[in-house]
């Protein structure tokens, strides 16, 4: 097997002095040794490791074979009598002496591997968070919690190892029981616990109910509305995963999310935060109250400066709240008097995704149920009847085309009253949320 390295004037630094190959392009075969090359991707291994078998792969091509549930050696086909992976050092350094050997054509070393954590590490360790937690000693948590960071940032391995031992349930544990005790006095250490703890979403069961506590709804609203914006994004990242219950019964939650919405700190904060608010709205117990809080604190004209030539998630995470807050009849009427609302809504038809053009065509049919007169005729002013029947033409759900298509009976009565033409408007004039 032969790999091709191309080089741009790759003798250049070898031959000073003399002309090279204007606008030309060098390419050097190097031979690479059948031994140094992966059995399975065939590619240079960059960490050698060798099965029972006595077979040598690169660590992260056998774990895949393993992990997709082959018990037997990929090359001897012999059932494999155990899945200890062994680092072979001495491949390892042959492997990178070749390399500095051919560093003059473009090959650069292998790093020296670290080696994986194991899963016995990490349980230790987390016993021992559990441990200091209850104690109350963050100095000690800090630093368990810190090697766990230094793992993960290692490779995807640990982090798959760290997730799979459960350490995710304790750390969302050791967060509950430093916000028990005083926010103020333990910050540090539930700034680091709530970092790690964002890689290692989804969590269980366990973790979520720890989460969804009073004192950790209360930690991560006050990091919310802090001035650390790293934490602000961590607490953004976890609320969303807390359940609506718990949610609901938590003070300053509505209010710190609104906040995030109008002073967005970047794109992923927004989008979580628009999650959480969308679940309240559309889940909660008590959603109608919850949306008219919303509506109360100003959140209406904040989605409606998101949509503007937003990002496309955050435009589909805006127009379902949006939605939502449709089916509360005060949130109805602010969201029908904002005179940004049909022309914006309408526009976005067909020009985001097929998700947010179902959202805009269920706000459209909510703003027009009443009938009004205006408000049909400013619709077919800004095109909604031409999109309404180029959205039924390409295709969309059942639910979608019902309210197409009771649009269009209701605007097809008013287009003899008005000039209709292309809803092609420019925003530019608008602020945009970030």
């Amino acid at each position: 097997m032969v790999l091709s390295w191309s080089r741009r004037n790759v003798f250049r630094r070898a031959h000073k002095g003399k002309d090279h190959v204007k606008g030309g392009e060098l390419e050097v075969e190097i031979v690479i040794p059948t031994h140094f090359k992966c059995p399975v991707s065939l590619d240079l291994m960059k960490d050698p490791v060798t099965l029972s078998t006595g077979i040598t792969y690169d660590r992260v091509s056998i774990e895949k074979w393993i992990e997709a549930g082959n018990t037997t050696c990929p090359v001897t086909n012999l059932v494999l009598t155990s899945f200890d992976i062994i680092p072979n050092h001495a491949i390892r350094r042959m492997i990178q002496d070749w390399c500095v050997e051919n560093s003059s054509y473009g090959i650069e070393r292998i790093p020296t591997p670290r080696i994986p954590v194991s899963s016995y590490e990490v349980s230790e360790t987390f016993t021992r968070i559990l441990s200091a937690s209850q104690r109350g000693d963050d100095n000690k948590c800090q630093e368990l919690v810190g090697k766990i960071k230094v793992w993960g940032r290692e490779s995807e391995r640990n982090k798959k190892c760290i997730v799979g031992n459960g350490v995710g349930a304790v750390l969302a544990h050791a967060f509950d029981s430093f916000s028990s005790a005083s926010i103020d006095k333990h910050v540090v250490v539930l700034e680091e616990i709530l970092e790690v703890l964002t890689w290692m979403i989804p969590f269980g069961e366990e973790g979520r109910r720890k989460l969804g506590s009073l004192a950790s709804l209360n930690s991560m609203v006050w990091f919310l509305e802090g001035k650390d914006l790293a934490a602000r994004q961590n607490a953004a990242l976890l609320l969303k995963e807390v359940s609506v219950h718990d949610l609901a019964k938590a003070g300053g939650v509505v209010e710190a999310l609104v906040k995030m919405v109008r002073e967005p700190i970047g794109t992923i904060a927004t989008k979580a935060c628009l999650v959480t608010i969308f679940n309240l709205v559309s889940s909660a117990e008590n959603k109608e109250v919850i949306a008219q809080r919303f509506v109360q604190l100003g959140l209406v004209s904040l989605l409606l400066e998101a949509i503007v030539e937003g990002e496309k998630g955050v435009c589909e995470k805006a127009l379902g709240v949006l939605d939502c807050i449709c089916d509360c009849q005060k949130g109805k009427e602010v969201v029908q008097s904002n005179a940004l609302t049909l022309p914006l809504v309408i526009k976005k038809i067909l020009r985001v995704s097929q998700l947010a053009s179902s959202f805009a065509v269920s706000i459209l049919r909510k703003i027009c149920e009443k009938r009004e007169e205006g408000v049909l005729i400013e619709a077919l002013q800004v095109g909604a009847f031409q999109k309404l029947l180029v959205m039924l033409q390409v295709g969309c759900d059942e639910r979608t085309k019902e309210n197409a298509t009771e649009l269009l009976k209701l605007l097809n009565g008013y287009r003899n009253k008005v000039e209709c033409f292309d809803s092609s408007l420019e925003f530019k004039h608008l602020k945009k949320p970030f």
